[in-house]
């Protein structure tokens, strides 16, 4: 077997995650197609690469020796794809293609670049990953992703990648049902969620590191689902469960939301872009801070919260 780019990936994977499991979910693919890669590779170098130990997976001396001379040379093909792509873009004329976590800013904001930018191809790209959004930016693929860190998870930065903060500090407030007893409060205690299921989106990094750092510093012992947000939404409404959520959530009929008490789960909101074009992407920047600011504008809740930590100034 000869080795490949994408071989090279997965053993950098590997070393960065430091987990088969937590690789293979970069990566795209199950755990067993990465083993059965990883022993594949490493017959055919004819030495172990990994330590495969209760902790995870750390690299042995050949291993090391093998990941010093691939990173350079997937840093070199990630350059080559993106100088080539950006070629290609002047060539077929100008377009910005941004990537994004969920955001209820995403429609104004794509509405002003539109605005602002006529005759730019414009395209979205979503994915649930932040990390991910980040990798497909630094190989070229994005120009600009709007991305959320989870306080006490941050996220792999690449060296290459500029990074501007649209909010240092914004809390998660919890989503529950409309008939739940914590929602005849103002603000929730984390006391009072403590017989509750917490559903959490295992692929969203941080997410579910981040509640249960939090649940568990408060004494709770949490019970905790695995569920994408339209799942999430539908138990939420039957009080089957709750879950941490947007501030400027939309809120729904059978649903409350509501900030809790001490803001002990947040988040960092990010732009990250490629370096060159300063002035494109401090526009770009622009026009999203400024989308960002009206849909605080337009939350209630958050527009109280925002007020009471004297944070941002909004209507």
């Amino acid at each position: 077997m000869e080795l490949e780019v994408r071989h090279l990936r997965a053993l950098c994977a590997i070393a960065d995650t430091g987990s088969l499991h937590k690789a293979a979910r970069r990566l795209g693919v199950s755990q067993p197609s990465l083993t059965t890669q990883l022993r594949r590779i490493e017959n055919s170098l004819g030495a172990e690469l990994f330590l495969r130990e209760r902790s995870g997976c750390r690299p042995t001396p050949v291993g090391r020796a093998v990941l010093s001379r691939a990173r350079p040379l997937l840093a070199d093909m990630g350059a080559l794809v993106a100088e080539a792509k950006a070629a290609a873009a002047r060539e077929s004329g100008p377009r910005l293609r941004i990537g994004s976590t969920a955001s209820r800013a995403l429609p104004g904001w794509l509405g002003r670049l539109r605005r602002r930018l006529p005759g730019t191809d414009i395209s979205l790209h979503m994915d649930v990953s932040p990390n991910a959004l980040l990798r497909k930016v630094a190989a070229g693929g994005l120009d600009v992703a709007f991305v959320h860190e989870v306080e006490g998870c941050p996220l792999t930065v690449p060296d290459t990648l500029a990074v501007r903060v649209l909010v240092e500090r914004e809390p998660q407030f919890v989503s529950m049902a409309r008939d739940h007893p914590a929602a005849a409060a103002a603000v929730v205690e984390l006391a009072d969620l403590a017989d509750d299921r917490w559903i959490v989106d295992p692929t969203v990094d941080g997410e579910w590191e981040g509640v249960l750092r939090v649940l568990s510093a408060a004494g709770i012992v949490p019970q905790l689902l695995h569920g994408d947000y339209h799942t999430a939404a539908a138990l939420i409404a039957v009080g089957e469960a709750v879950a941490p959520c947007q501030p400027t959530s939309d809120p729904r009929g059978d649903m409350a939301i509501r900030p809790l008490r001490g803001d002990p789960l947040a988040v960092r909101l990010l732009l990250v872009s490629r370096p060159g074009e300063p002035e494109l992407y401090g526009s770009v920047y622009g026009d999203l801070e400024a989308a960002y600011r009206d849909v605080a504008a337009g939350s209630v809740a958050y527009r109280q919260w925002l007020r009471k930590q004297k944070a941002v100034t909004v209507p």
